[in-house]
């Protein structure tokens, strides 16, 4: 049986609680594209580290639809948690470990076949395309893995559960970094190599948290007569998590664009500013992993029927984001720079992230407050709204970035985001206020 926690734990403690665990598995998750550029850049050198950089929006496109999909069967899996429906649970978790399963395993083998097409097509400069190509089509058979360790971990959550994800992430990191000094540092099979060893330690991950989960939970013990493939697990499972995956996919489609169009600034930009944002999406961890954590306990309480305590977590969780967003933003501005030419890159590469970082640092309190807000409405069930909301944030951007392209040059990449994320902010602001109307 699944037991329930307590709720008398007090907002802000209950919120930390759930969400370290979170940021500390997703640190390590990030640590996997690090460990590789990290290995890739200070032994192969910058080119093969831009090779690495090239293929980032296309892989961000399949695990990005993956973890918005299953961040829906999260919210799903808790209201359902806070109902007592325990059953419902079971047969969500068959049904899509199943069903993503198999459609990702389609889609890396596609992406496996035509790889060179694809690169081809986001404008991958030639001094870096044999690079880019050995890294994706051996990188891309750890998504299917990927996809089913994203079911187990998002039902994990859902259940009040986020240390789960933190401890397969462990294991995982520790295959991942063995065997990338192996593969690159001793046996020299330099991108490819770093490649191989994320795959492996995908499919590692994978089966540590299945493990984990049956044997912890033997309600989640996956079985085809604990209704697999059925027709409510898999209409209830749509309506929540299509919409994010919608969303996040087409932001992937989005950022592919948005990759051919830094491509043509040259090899120096596209090492600089992928390599930022690989920093960065370590330092966001914190703001997307609080806004995941508003998101699920909102979720459990509204199942519950306890509304007022879901009001409290959503206003405790906005004060947290602010402290948590003023803070990363003074830790880029310190050692955004020294992270940055901590992969190898040359100084004046350093010099383009640096300024990266600077550009673009001052907005992160923007986007904190918006995924707090983000976070309740999902909480609530309003996917719908947020799905369509971040795609109106991603043509904004992309907007921004072609009609400022001559006012910042290499750096309307940053300031192109963050006018989206003013309005990213806006609209879920709106929406808010507007619910909160209606319900005087």
């Amino acid at each position: 049986m699944m037991q329930k926690k307590q709720h008398a734990q007090p907002v802000a403690g209950a919120l930390l609680a759930f969400t370290i665990p979170l940021i500390l598995s997703g640190l390590l998750q990030q640590m996997f594209n690090w460990v590789d550029a990290f290995i890739v850049g200070n032994i192969e050198g910058e080119t093969a580290l831009a090779g690495i950089g090239a293929t980032t929006s296309l892989y961000n496109l399949f695990v990005t639809v993956i973890t918005g999909f299953t961040s829906g069967l999260s919210v799903l899996s808790a209201q359902q948690y806070g109902m007592g429906e325990e059953r419902k649970i079971t047969g969500l978790l068959s049904s899509y470990a199943i069903l993503l399963g198999a459609l990702f395993a389609a889609v890396a083998a596609a992406g496996i076949l035509f790889a060179d097409k694809i690169l081809l097509l986001l404008n991958t400069p030639a001094e870096i395309f044999a690079d880019a190509e050995r890294y994706l089509r051996l990188l891309l058979p750890g998504i299917p893995f990927l996809a089913v360790y994203n079911t187990y971990s998002a039902i994990l959550r859902g259940i009040g559960n986020s240390r789960a994800p933190f401890l397969a992430v462990l294991v995982s990191s520790g295959v991942n970094v063995g065997l990338d000094l192996v593969f690159v540092a001793v046996l020299d099979f330099g991108a490819a190599g770093a490649a191989a060893a994320t795959a492996i330690a995908q499919a590692a991950m994978t089966v540590f948290i299945i493990v984990y989960a049956v044997r912890r939970y033997p309600a989640l013990l996956f079985s085809f007569s604990r209704g697999a493939l059925g027709q409510l697990p898999l209409k209830s499972g749509l309506r929540f998590g299509l919409p994010p995956a919608v969303q996040s996919g087409v932001s992937s489609v989005g950022n592919v664009f948005l990759q051919q169009f830094m491509n043509g600034f040259g090899e120096q930009t596209v090492a600089a500013i992928t390599t930022s944002y690989r920093v960065d999406t370590v330092i966001f961890l914190p703001i997307t992993n609080l806004g995941s954590g508003i998101a699920t306990l909102v979720a459990q309480d509204t199942g519950a029927g306890r509304k007022e305590r879901a009001k409290s977590i959503f206003k405790t969780g906005t004060v947290l984001m602010a402290a948590v967003s003023l803070g990363l933003t003074a830790l880029v501005l310190l050692l955004g720079e020294h992270l940055i030419a901590a992969f190898g890159l040359t100084a004046a590469s350093v010099s383009i992230g640096k300024s990266f970082f600077h550009s673009i640092a001052g907005f992160y309190i923007i986007y904190g407050i918006s995924m707090a807000i983000r976070g309740y409405l999902e909480g609530t069930g309003d996917m719908v709204f947020s799905g369509i909301t971040g795609i109106l944030s991603l043509g904004v951007r992309i907007a921004c970035s072609y009609a400022f392209r001559p006012v910042f040059g290499n750096m309307v990449v940053a300031y192109a985001e963050a006018f989206s994320w003013f309005f990213l902010l806006l609209l879920f602001f709106l929406r808010y206020a507007g619910r909160q109307r209606k319900q005087v």
